[in-house]
């Protein structure tokens, strides 16, 4: 393999079947590229991997006070949530909170990523709400910053919506850029997304992380403190998001965006890191984020164990057999 390739490769039968590029960056507090596998400067939309960054007006602007938002609620806000059970009686205690209710949601409908939950529905003949969308605890967020403000509601997914403005300016001040200049999509579920290279997503979470270390209390320190210490809030049963938050011991903060973004940070340390999957194959995020944190020695060895089944993964067909794996194979350039 040439030093250029970096892949995650899947195979069967003792050959590999599929490969899936890697792009990543990390940098450290003062902005420093310190490792990068493929391209660092890759251009792709922030995606879900912005949540945090969109709850960090709720809580700069006295959102989370006024409603007495806990932290399991302020990590759902943030979350890409499995919709299981107590996901959901999170997002219903804040729209209540707030005198909204599910109609005031303008996400969509989906399907519960929890397998037992999403069965359990069709058993029971009941058929998905916004509620069971992934993002309607960053929407309830949106909806609480609207009334606290004293804004309509209604279209708060358009650009043009007093909180979207305010997120765009939050993103831009730490991407150290503007709304003008970052390039604009629409995300899964209506609202705004925004497209940064993958060196400055990594800068966005290292400037988090150093905030959130020098002051618990500031916004950045809240909502990563409200992440780490709900981690099953922010994903679900067995999520990659949830299970390297709870390995590490809430050290790392992650947050998966759609398309096969990863965006983490190292809270001790000061490192943000970004990570995207170049044909957007979310089977592939597994092996390549635990294989880059590995080989930057920010997870430790139990840590890897304990992850074990996420960073060499099996592939397995209709019968449960194991036929093949998928396994990271890059070069991590500038790592010790």
């Amino acid at each position: 393999m040439s030093s250029s390739e970096a892949v995650v490769e899947v195979t069967r039968g003792g050959r590999v079947e599929s490969r899936h590029r890697v792009s990543a960056a990390a940098v450290d507090e003062q902005g420093q590229l310190i490792a990068w596998v493929g391209d660092p400067e890759l251009l792709t939309f922030f995606r879900s991997s912005a949540k945090p960054l969109q709850a960090l007006p709720l809580v700069a602007d006295g959102v989370t006070e006024a409603y007495t938002i806990s932290e399991s609620e302020l990590a759902v806000i943030c979350a890409s949530h499995s919709a299981e059970p107590g996901h959901i009686e999170a997002v219903e205690a804040i729209l209540s909170r707030i005198g909204c209710s599910e109609e005031d949601l303008e996400c969509g409908v989906q399907w519960p990523f929890h397998k037992e939950t999403a069965e359990a529905m069709r058993r029971e003949g009941n058929s998905p709400s916004r509620l069971h969308n992934n993002c309607s605890g960053k929407h309830a967020g949106m909806l609480a910053w609207s009334r606290h403000s004293g804004v309509e509601t209604k279209d708060y997914i358009q650009a043009s919506h007093a909180v979207q403005r305010r997120i765009c300016s939050e993103i831009g001040l730490w991407a150290g850029s503007s709304c003008e200049a970052m390039p604009l999509g629409i995300d899964g579920c209506g609202v705004p997304s925004f497209a940064q290279p993958l060196n400055v997503m990594a800068d966005v979470f290292a400037k988090v992380m150093a905030a959130a270390r020098h002051d618990r209390a500031s916004p950045a320190g809240r909502v990563t403190h409200a992440m780490t210490a709900e981690p099953w809030y922010v994903a679900g049963t067995g999520r990659l998001t949830t299970r390297l938050m709870e390995a590490t011991g809430g050290r790392l903060l992650a947050k998966y965006g759609a398309e096969a973004l990863y965006c983490l940070g190292d809270r001790e340390r000061g490192v943000g890191i970004a990570l995207k999957i170049e044909d957007g194959q979310k089977r592939a995020i597994g092996p390549a984020v635990i294989e880059f944190l590995a080989r930057l020695e920010l997870l430790a060895d139990d840590e890897v164990e304990r992850l074990e089944d996420r960073h060499v993964e099996a592939v397995v067909n209709t019968r449960g057999e194991i036929v093949g794996e998928i396994r990271p194979a890059f070069h991590v350039w500038g790592a010790t």
